[in-house]
């Protein structure tokens, strides 16, 4: 057991069998997180630069575009070093705090999403009440808790998988707290009880979003002027909700029982996901759907023509 207790370094094993093409995938991740990088700083800046964007649709949507930089940047700069290097490792330390970003970013980007359901269901269903709902003072709280419960969460989480290992290889691109459990030596209630609750809790999240946007559906079918302001300013919300949804339980639930079958690199796109569609699509999709900002973006960048 001393010789247990020595293991600091972790192996990444999910890049096994790319040798030949290492080149090839550096540049095109290169060019995806310049792609993130840039869509998600443009609805940054144009949000907190004009002052009639700053209401809740859009502070909460800068703040989505703030934790998709966020998430990103816990994988895309590790994953790039890999690329380039004979041998994918990382300490224990870092691999904790590796995977402590990315769920804390998967968790916020959650609470995010049922914030903007939530100010959505108010503007359309009771939107005599918004104002005095939606004030500047609960906004505050609101965007508050949503970044301080994930973090909370994930740190609870990450401090049950600082155990002494009993193994160093995880099987995949990046680390995750829930195979650097199966590494630790001891088994305690704890490291299994936490995981549970957040999915359990974030679940919930999700079930809210959907019940919001079936009332308001159903509120919608009553008038064609709120179905036109539901089609308007929903649809982005419904769409990024469901890609995001749908690339976290694709990794979640082959992490959990899908069949070691799979090819590595068709394994690696679906660990992926998560971390490339979301974070381009959200701000793509609001900036083209939405008018206010797509108008203000194209000022900006008229603006910087005759600049130069």
């Amino acid at each position: 057991m001393d010789n247990v207790s020595q293991i600091t370094m972790l192996t990444l094993s999910g890049l096994n069998g790319t040798a030949n093409y290492r080149f090839i995938l550096f540049g095109l991740t290169v060019l995806c997180y310049c792609v993130i990088l840039l869509v998600n700083m443009t609805i940054i800046v144009a949000v907190i630069v004009d002052k009639s964007l700053h209401e809740p649709m859009y502070i909460f949507l800068c703040n989505l575009c703030i934790n998709g930089l966020y998430g990103t940047a816990g994988f895309y700069p590790k994953f790039l070093i890999d690329l380039l290097s004979p041998i994918q490792v990382i300490s224990h330390a870092g691999c904790l705090l590796q995977g402590f970003v990315l769920h804390s970013s998967a968790c916020a980007d959650f609470s995010l999403l049922a914030l903007m359901a939530y100010d959505r269901y108010v503007a359309i269903c009771r939107p005599l009440m918004y104002h005095s709902v939606m004030t500047k003072q609960r906004i505050c709280v609101l965007v508050f808790v949503a970044w301080l419960l994930p973090v909370f969460l994930m740190f609870l989480s990450t401090v049950t998988s600082t155990s002494r290992l009993c193994g160093s290889n995880i099987p995949k691109i990046y680390c995750v707290n829930w195979l650097v459990n199966a590494l630790t030596c001891s088994d305690t209630i704890a490291k299994n009880i936490i995981p549970y609750f957040n999915y359990t809790f974030y679940l919930g999240h999700a079930g809210f979003v959907v019940w919001t946007y079936i009332y308001m559906m159903k509120t919608c079918l009553k008038s064609k002027e709120t179905m036109a302001r539901f089609m308007q300013t929903c649809i982005p919300h419904v769409l990024s909700v469901t890609v995001f949804t749908v690339t976290v339980l694709l990794e979640l639930l082959y992490m959990r029982f899908g069949s070691k079958d799979l090819s590595q690199h068709a394994q690696n796109f679906i660990a992926i996901e998560f971390l490339l569609f979301p974070p381009i699509f959200n701000p793509l999709i609001y900036g083209f759907k939405l008018a206010q900002i797509r108008k203000n973006i194209r000022l900006y960048s008229l603006q910087n023509c005759n600049d130069h």
